[in-house]
């Protein structure tokens, strides 16, 4: 190799080494329809916050607990999630993922028969459920299939496989469910017989998209079980086996980094941000533009259509420029279109909330990937930690739901610019912040390289 390449090598690494190491690309394949997966079951899930509201007659806020029933699971289970990892490996995670998510999305069948809200619930915990443990198996083991120079790189073209499925649910949900719930339903002229029957025909349109996910998932686990998984060559050795300072010293480990505390906040936040934004358009375009719900989906779809196309666009751009300033812009952008969005309800509002899908579209796996670093032995349960973050999907769109109750759904959408404000101060934090120490040289995100300094340093692992 010449000097002059040598050198650009060396200030461009994440350049210079391969995406997806050698006789990985068929697993990487798999996991990527996994990311695919789980994008159909969280989106098709988000139009039926509206969808239930109609069904069931109830507050915005009573239906916004779709959202705390689904990423409530993620925070339930991301922990024994890690458990199974470390004890039997990414696969045994995944394919138990798989199995729950499917059988989650089984439960759709006696859950519109019963015809109660709770069962629907239930239902949607146990598909979750599976997610979380898919999700918690599948990002880590697709940032150890290559070099850890280009890590947060394949994560983010795994993850942009996520929108396809975002967009495939939010399709099935826009054609297959909610032209079923379109009109409106004065339950006091029915009688009991009548509502009942609406309803029937009603909680079936539900059911069916569930039920062929259910098919899909479990398609997905028979071609991943059979698939010999070819030796994984830890990024970090001493992650493999036991830790010498056992579970406990783990979490310490993970307490005391401060670029993984924040990280696991800003997670939180972001994905509180994402679950608000795409929640509630529906409800912001009946107010800015007026319209039935099939209106409000179709938004929605071109939403997710941005968030898609920009996924694959900032793969591209974070190899040329380091992810953080990149998500630090976007961020407080976001906070901008937010702003713009609660004071201008029309079309041009719509247009703003739309375009928060261009800001989300890097946030989730940079902050996975930036949170990671440095972590060792430490990484199998600090991924545990950032899915467990996912909670905010739970948490933020009842916030939001409250807010719309009281006010509008224009004023609502204060709470996804506070969050996403959260976001860009964490990128801020980070582009701030010495790189960590991974056996002795400096891990970073894909940008290019930093000095190393000594352990001990801010976000380095004590």
């Amino acid at each position: 190799m010449s000097t002059a390449a040598a050198s650009s090598a060396a200030e461009h690494p994440a350049q210079s080494r391969p995406l997806i190491g050698k006789r990985m690309v068929v697993l990487f394949i798999a996991l990527a329809c996994c990311f695919t997966a789980w994008g159909v079951a969280a989106d098709m899930t988000t139009p039926m916050v509206a969808g239930f509201k109609r069904i069931f007659q109830m507050s915005t806020f009573e239906a916004s607990l779709v959202q705390l029933a689904y990423f409530g699971a993620y925070f339930l289970l991301a922990l024994p999630a890690a458990f199974i990892n470390q004890r039997f490996g990414y696969k045994a995670g995944i394919l138990t993922g798989l199995l729950l998510a499917a059988l989650g999305a089984f439960f759709f069948y006696p859950a519109s028969k019963i015809m109660a809200y709770g069962a629907f619930l239930a239902a949607l915990f146990t598909l979750a459920a599976g997610c979380s443990l898919l999700e918690t198996s599948a990002n880590p083991f697709v940032m150890s299939l290559g070099p850890q120079a280009t890590a947060t790189r394949r994560l983010n073209l795994a993850q942009a496989f996520n929108p396809v499925g975002t967009n495939i649910g939010v399709l099935l949900a826009a054609t297959l469910i909610l032209p079923h719930l379109s009109d409106p339903v004065d339950v006091s002229s029915l009688s009991p017989a009548q509502l009942r029957t609406i309803r029937a025909g009603e909680l079936g349109a539900v059911m069916g998209p569930y039920l062929g996910l259910a098919l899909v998932l479990v398609a997905i686990a028979i071609a991943i079980a059979v698939k010999k998984v070819p030796p994984i060559v830890e990024e970090f050795p001493d992650a493999v086996g036991p830790y010498p300072g056992g579970t406990r010293g783990l979490f310490r480990v993970l307490w005391r980094n401060r670029r993984y505390r924040f990280g696991v906040v800003a997670q939180f936040a972001n994905v509180g941000a994402q679950v608000c934004t795409w929640t509630y358009l529906i409800l912001y375009v009946g107010q800015a533009l007026g319209g039935s719900l099939q209106k409000g989906a179709i938004y929605l779809q071109f939403s997710l259509l941005v968030f898609l196309g920009s996924r694959f666009l900032m793969t591209w751009v974070i190899g040329r420029i380091r992810a953080a300033k990149v998500m630090a812009v976007l961020a407080f952008l976001a906070v901008l279109l937010c702003a713009f969005a609660m004071l201008s309800p029309n079309l041009a509002g719509v247009i703003a909330v739309v375009a928060l899908s261009f800001c989300l579209s890097l946030m989730f796996p940079t902050i996975y990937g930036v949170a990671l670093e440095g972590l060792g032995p430490a990484t199998k349960f600090g991924a545990a930690g950032l899915v467990m973050a996912i909670v905010g999907g739970a948490i933020m769109p009842l916030v939001q739901g409250k807010l719309v109750d009281a006010t509008s759904p224009a004023t609502s959408f204060v709470v996804p610019a506070a969050c996403f404000a959260v976001v860009g101060l964490y990128a801020l934090y980070d582009l701030g912040a010495r790189p960590s120490m991974i056996a002795g040289a400096a891990a970073r995100d894909g940008g290019p390289a930093l000095p190393a300094p000594a352990i001990g340093d801010a976000g380095g692992v004590p």
